[in-house]
């Protein structure tokens, strides 16, 4: 946990209610979101009980396995629950826009989950059923395989920084404002919204310590409250088990129904009011391009089926496993420096850490030049007085939000005499003064005499920081018929046998 979340959770403590860690939304929140709340049955693996789905508050559907135990009934449920799912991403196949010269769909799905471990089972639902097959033994329908591939590309996203594919809402809120709880209460979403919205006229700490009660805060899933499990879902399973005809298994699963739509109606409405939530903050200014990296991957994603792509392997091979993660890497710097650079309450935790300074430009020589070299370049200095904690070196290249295609090298630092402190533009009771000078590059123009307002005037307030987005550089990384032994040598192919309808569920 870092200063800034730590002192942040102190202050909700003492006024007992949640504090925002942010100044703007560092996640794209899509107009039409799909709401997904599932229930599995405890004491099985992985077994789907029940869920709500649907993109409108006012109509989820509902599904349920009156007996989970029953094969034929799970994937009863997964087709109709892929009728829902499927149909709702293919509304997002309709409409393609160019670019940077490609074609690309103008908006992609986003699905919205309660928690990690809603997430989880997501993810297994998809193992599950995205290697069946919908001809020879225990055939599926053909929607069913084309689902757990979209579950499984869902629950992937989610370990993409900055992706915004599938939201775990207990993570997301959890990044944007810091309770007077625990992080392992923080997974409790009414818990969690309680700290937030409180409801009721009650505080943050009174709304969370209600929503402990599991009888009108249900657990956000999937697994259910062992209470209600012995007293209510076993008896309307065993009443549905022993049911001797058509019209008694109509009342078993009606009543079923009747009980698990109580179970997950709280959660329903508390994820639609955290949607509500987010998009009530300003998106911060690289938000919208993480989103159009999402529409691309998305894009990708559906013309590799179409293509005839196979789906997604038991396991990554050895290359391919190092490229993810190579580029899981490289996106977390990334999206390290955007919420950074887009928000500075963000941007505080790395000027805490000596990291990133604030100060004002005491001093300046916007037209000097560099001649050590066989051509003259232009290479302004400025001199910035700070009172933060700077502990980078001499030598370092640092960057500004206000100028983000100008690079600045610290080329001195040094501490002014007391005397001299009071003309340097920062309060010196906030800490002692250190001067750093910069020497600036790029973003000036191609002649030696800079553009103006292409030169930080004195006075003007700025904070530079270490944090630098890399261009990409390409990785050798060896193709996968070239694996080293070390690793397995290349892998075989995947070839599709009736092994596959037989994988657990879990």
């Amino acid at each position: 946990m870092s200063i800034m979340t730590s002192l942040a959770r102190v202050q909700a403590y003492q006024e007992e209610r949640a504090v925002l860690l942010v100044t703007r939304r560092h996640v794209h929140v899509s107009d039409r979101p799909l709401v997904f709340v599932p229930l599995s049955l405890a004491g099985e693996a992985n077994a789907p009980l029940a869920c709500l789905v649907g993109s409108t508050p006012q109509s989820p559907t509902l599904l349920v396995v009156p007996q989970p135990r029953n094969r034929d009934l799970r994937f009863r449920f997964a087709e109709s629950l892929a009728d829902i799912i499927l149909g709702y991403i293919d509304t997002f196949t309709v409409s393609m826009e160019q670019d940077r010269d490609q074609n690309v769909f103008t908006d992609a799905p986003q699905l919205v989950v309660a928690n990690p471990s809603a997430a989880a089972f997501t993810r297994l639902l998809g193992r599950s059923t995205r290697l069946r097959r919908p001809d020879g033994p225990y055939a599926v329908a053909p929607s069913v395989p084309l689902l757990g591939r979209w579950l499984t590309y869902f629950a992937e996203q989610t370990e993409r920084p900055g992706s915004a594919a599938m939201l775990v809402m207990t993570t997301v809120l959890a990044q944007h404002w810091a309770t007077g709880q625990s992080a392992l209460e923080d997974l409790n979403l009414a818990a969690l919204l309680g700290w937030i919205d409180p409801w009721d006229q009650l505080t943050g700490a009174q709304a969370a310590a209600e929503a402990e009660d599991p009888v009108r805060w249900p657990p956000a899933g999937p697994a259910t409250d062992p209470t209600f499990d012995n007293e209510v879902l076993a008896p309307l399973i065993r009443s549905y088990d022993l049911a001797t005809d058509d019209a008694g298994r109509a009342r078993a699963v009606a009543a079923l129904e009747r009980a698990l739509q109580g179970q997950m109606e709280p959660t329903w409405r508390l994820l639609w009011r955290a949607i509500e939530l987010l998009r009530s903050l300003p998106a911060g200014s690289t938000v919208e391009h993480r989103w159009r990296r999402d529409r691309h991957q998305f894009t990708r994603q559906v013309e590799y089926w179409r293509d005839g792509g196979p789906p997604q392997p038991r396991r990554d091979h050895a290359v391919a496993a190092a490229q993810r993660l190579h580029w899981l890497e490289r996106e977390l710097d990334e999206y390290t420096v955007d919420r950074a650079f887009d928000d500075e309450l963000v941007m505080a935790e790395f000027r805490l850490s000596g990291e990133a300074f604030v100060g004002r430009v005491t001093r300046r020589d916007p037209t000097r030049l560099d001649t050590s070299g066989r051509r003259r370049r232009l290479r302004p200095h400025i001199v910035v007085a700070t009172t933060d904690p700077v502990r980078l070196e001499v030598g370092e290249t640092v960057r500004s939000a206000a100028r983000p295609s100008q690079t600045a090298r610290i080329v001195a630092l040094s501490t002014p005499a007391p005397a001299d402190q009071a003309d340097a533009g920062e309060p010196t009771d906030a800490g002692p003064i250190v001067e750093v000078t910069l020497e600036l590059s790029g973003g000036m123009g191609r002649s030696l005499t800079p553009e103006p307002g292409s030169v930080p005037e004195l006075g003007e307030r700025l904070c530079y920081s270490s944090l630098v987005r890399e261009p990409p550089r390409p990785v050798p990384f060896p193709s996968r018929e070239q694996t080293p032994w070390t690793h397995g040598g290349p892998p075989e192919e995947y070839v599709p046998t009736d092994e596959d309808a037989g994988e657990d569920w879990s």
